[in-house]
């Protein structure tokens, strides 16, 4: 049965939630109050998102095997993913199963489309008549005018019967026909010349360095031990995540463990924890220091943060069937 839901969050932590089995993990990058605003639509085999960010942010994704997934802009912004522009009239195609890095550089609005498999190519197959063959890598077409005005209009149709009330989502037979109507959209948006995003090698070393950085991100990592774990040459490392990232190793590590910090101060009860607490308990060691580059990334002191209980304008995920 088709769901609706429409959620508005201020904790980044929920909000990568919000996107279940396409796993996301977000670093903030800047200063400022986050706030995302998030639409859902769950057909049979499709679940489409809309989202508007406040804030420039690190998004990296971990799909499950069963789903292509398609990530595009919504407006003027432009998103980089794995290290590639995407822009207004893009739409970037993520094979089943992949990781791939997304960023933003400052408010946005994006959309994210993720498909099952096997209804896919099996719609693909119906209406081309061919085999689908699915890409190992992320791929970036560019459709025809015509042909992204459809799913451009399209989306829009879906954004409004999601927010509706008395939708076609209370009609399973209109659900099953508006899904199958918006899949031949995409097959049409993704049947031309794609270009192949930024190199496999690259991509590889990025994960390579996710990994590394999961594993030991308490410990006082270097670059040089960094690209020994990775085993690759520091200007590579560097190269690399100036293009998908736009910072260094190192400040990417800061960022990462500062987001997690401030993570467990939003959760932590004020009247039995400590800034000092967490802090260490996150391997920052100097206090002050902390506290000062905390600010600096997000805008309050972590006090401020701890003391915070309760997130204004949060509001749970409303489902509608």
């Amino acid at each position: 049965m088709a769901q609706s839901a429409t959620v508005k969050l201020s904790n980044p932590d929920d909000y990568a939630a919000v996107f279940g089995d396409c796993h996301m993990k977000l670093t903030i990058t800047a200063a400022g109050d986050f706030e995302a605003r998030l639409i859902r639509l769950k057909l049979n085999d499709l679940e489409l998102y809309h989202c508007r960010e406040t804030l420039p942010r690190i998004a990296y994704f971990s799909l499950p095997p069963g789903r292509v997934v398609l990530s595009f802009p919504i407006g003027a912004a432009t998103l980089v993913s794995s290290g590639s522009p995407v822009r207004n009239g893009d739409i970037a195609l993520h094979a089943p199963g992949s990781r791939f890095h997304q960023r933003s550089g400052g408010a946005c609005q994006w959309g994210l489309i993720a498909i099952a498999v096997k209804r896919l190519t099996r719609c693909e197959k119906a209406l081309t008549g061919r085999e689908a063959t699915l890409s190992r890598t992320s791929r970036l077409f560019r459709p025809a005018r015509a042909e992204m005005l459809q799913f451009l209009d399209l989306l829009r149709q879906a954004l409004q019967l999601a927010r509706g009330k008395n939708s076609f989502i209370d009609r399973p037979e209109a659900a099953r026909a508006f899904e199958q109507e918006l899949l031949h959209a995409i097959i049409h948006c993704t049947s031309g010349a794609a270009a192949e995003q930024r190199g496999a090698r690259h991509a590889a070393i990025m994960l390579r360095l996710e990994e590394t950085l999961s594993r030991s991100i308490g410990q006082r990592l270097t670059v040089p031990a960094l690209c020994a774990e990775i085993g690759t040459p520091e200007r590579t490392l560097r190269m690399c995540c100036a293009e998908f990232l736009d910072l260094s190793p190192m400040r990417y590590l800061l960022l990462q463990r500062l987001n997690k910090a401030r993570s467990a101060l939003r959760h932590a009860d004020p009247t039995t924890a400590s800034v000092a607490e967490i802090a260490r308990n996150h391997h920052f060691r100097e206090l002050g220091r902390f506290a000062v580059t905390y600010r600096a990334i997000f805008g309050e002191s972590p006090s401020a943060t701890l003391h915070q209980k309760t997130q204004k304008g949060d509001h749970a995920l409303q489902p509608r069937r």
